[in-house]
Parts: C-alpha cells; structure tokens; sequence
C-alpha cells in the first residue's frame, strides 16, 4: 500500500499578491501625476502685456497693452487681466515693452505724486539712455555767460519718457529729454532752467526698473 503524499499548497495567484497592487496603484498614480501637470501647463488665461514702454505716472490706456494667453499656474492673479482693467489705471512703476503687466504695477488715479517736464541737456546723452531708463539730473548753476559753478544732482530718481538727440554740429550733441519727475523736485527744475543752468543727465547704477 503506498503512503499518501502530503497535499502541496496551491500556488496563489499574482493578482492577489499585495505588492503587485500595490505596483499597479504607484503606476496609476504616476500616470495621473503626469497627465495632471501637463493639464495645468495648456491652461492658459488671458493677460495684459505692454506694447510700449509705460513710465511712472502716465496712464494706461487700451493702446498701451494687448491680451496675450500664456499659462502662468498659480501665479496668474499676479498679472492684471482684462475683467481687471479700469479706467484710469497709472503706472507706478516703469512696464517694459512685452512685460505682462502686474498688478502690482499699475495703481488707480489719485493725486499725482509725479509729474513729466522736458529738460535740455547741455552735454551729449549716453546711447544706454533710452524710454524707461532711471537718470539723475545734475545742475551746474551759471555764475556769469560762459562760467558756471561746481556740479550738483538737481533730481535724483528721474524716469525718461523720450530722448531727442541732437547730432548736429551746431547742437554739440545735446538732447532734449521728456522725463518723469517726483512733484517735489518740480520748483527746483523751473528755477534752475529759468536760471540757466547747464543740465546734464547721468546714467542711474539701475538703468531700467
């Protein structure tokens, strides 16, 4: 008579193994990781973008800015949009030409705490000074035609609007420049153009803000 051999376990099954539902879970998750950055990456909204230099001051108007669409995440409230947008809106701070425009940037109509005046300048004005450049304004007082005291910065936080250079040898290589000024320096600037002044303009260490 032979001996009866001891029952083998049944091999259990793969799909009922913990790793291996557990393997196909971390795959399911991987996988809607993915698809769920690459979701929030094509959504865009629409924003405002400078099509020119906006300056200090000056108000923003509907030629100023164009809707671009560009998928900005969570830092999409940071930029102004179009529902947004008002009436009157001045920039606080010079917006480059293409910048999306924050909201930070721009701030309602309120008293004006600068104001724009065109100035002459007597010396010849760096290539590097353009739309949206931060200058100093420095005055050399007239002591009699022809002389004129040691230099001093009349203005020290101006904001160019538009340079006009003069490249003729009558102008010397002088300019004229419509600049951006704080309200408080704005006596000053008057007395010393009334005063004939030798006005120079100087390259801020921060050319563009």
């Amino acid at each position: 008579m032979t001996a009866l051999e001891p029952a083998r376990p049944r091999p259990r099954a793969f799909w009922g193994d913990a790793r291996f539902l557990l393997g196909i879970l971390l795959i399911l998750a991987s996988v809607a990781g993915v698809w769920f950055v690459v979701s929030a990456a094509r959504q865009t909204v629409p924003v405002f973008a400078a099509t020119r230099t906006i300056v200090p001051g000056q108000t923003v108007a509907d030629g100023d800015v164009r809707v671009v669409d560009v998928a900005l995440g969570a830092l999409g409230p940071a930029y102004l949009t179009p529902e947004a947008m008002e009436k009157g809106l001045v920039a606080t701070r010079t917006i480059g030409e293409g910048e999306l425009v924050p909201e930070s940037a721009v701030g309602g109509a309120s008293t004006p705490a600068t104001t724009t005046v065109v100035l002459q300048s007597s010396v010849d004005v760096p290539a590097s000074v353009e739309a949206g450049s931060v200058v100093e304004v420095w005055e050399a007082p007239m002591i009699e035609r022809g002389s004129y005291d040691t230099p001093r910065i009349l203005v020290a936080d101006a904001t160019v609007v538009s340079v006009t250079r003069d490249d003729s040898v009558m102008g010397g290589g002088a300019a004229s420049l419509e600049v951006v000024i704080p309200r408080a320096d704005v006596a000053a600037v008057l007395e010393a153009t009334a005063g004939e002044s030798a006005l120079s303009i100087v390259p801020s260490a921060g050319a563009r803000r």
